[in-house]
């Protein structure tokens, strides 16, 4: 992504019109309700469609119900128009949700508890720099949930787990979703590393495994913090999402 194509879209968002969000009173609904209602993809049937989504609402509170109540720090990666941010923002009231996307002019959300920037998550200095930034917030230690809802290509699911979880708080979790689409389509394994599956399984049984990315001292350091894996299948076939949780 060059420079002047990420400020286009960052200057279409800023200039764009949004539904402000902040005067609905959605926190009694279902996190399945709050997808449909903002048109995720992430609810049992999408809304604009009418068809099955992935289903993931029902895994997301059985694994988030303990969160409910919490003033928590989530960050997504991967928006798009910024229906799961606005569902969460409206499921965890008390929460600041940020996200991170590389073309944030599909965002049509706005809420004082919702903070978007528009990067390119492999942009590693440019990404360190919005995180001092968000660390600067009184009482800021670390992310309570990281969304990986990115590109779901291999090297970008496989970055992002060894960039971002050392953000992650401790008892915090870590989701990845559609993590398994390198295995269904040609184009999503664009890079010669073990498919995201195969890592679980290593990161579960602490075996060291061969990666260009996640080197054996990040392996250890996962290998140590993580405590449980735990992976679901949604509606569709190609629906598979995991949360991988802290110490």
């Amino acid at each position: 992504m060059n420079f002047f194509s990420l400020f286009k879209r960052n200057l279409i968002y800023k200039f764009k019109k949004k539904i402000s969000i902040d005067e609905n009173t959605n926190e009694k609904k279902s996190l399945d309700d709050l997808f449909y209602f903002y048109g995720s993809d992430k609810a049992n049937i999408f809304r604009f469609s009418n068809e099955k989504g992935h289903g993931y609402s029902l895994f997301y509170e059985e694994q988030l119900q303990h969160f409910k109540k919490k003033k928590l720090k989530v960050l997504e990666i991967g928006s798009y128009a910024g229906a799961s941010a606005a569902a969460f923002a409206q499921y965890f009231p008390n929460s600041d949700i940020f996200c991170l996307d590389i073309n944030i002019s599909n965002f049509k959300y706005v809420s004082k508890n919702i903070k978007v920037f528009g990067v390119d998550v492999k942009n590693e200095e440019k990404v360190r720099s919005i995180l001092e930034d968000i660390f600067k917030i009184k009482g800021f230690k670390g992310f309570d949930l990281i969304i990986d809802d990115g590109s779901h290509l291999l090297s970008d699911i496989i970055y992002s787990l060894n960039f971002f979880f050392k953000y992650l708080n401790n008892k915090g979790i870590y989701v990845i979703e559609d993590y398994k689409f390198p295995n269904y389509f040609k184009r999503n394994k664009d890079c010669d590393e073990l498919l995201v599956d195969q890592i679980l399984v290593n990161l579960i049984e602490k075996k060291h495994f061969l990666s260009k990315v996640i080197n054996q001292d990040n392996q250890r350091y996962l290998f140590k913090s993580i405590k449980s894996i735990d992976v679901f299948k949604g509606n569709l076939d190609e629906s598979d999402i995991c949360f991988i949780k802290k110490n």
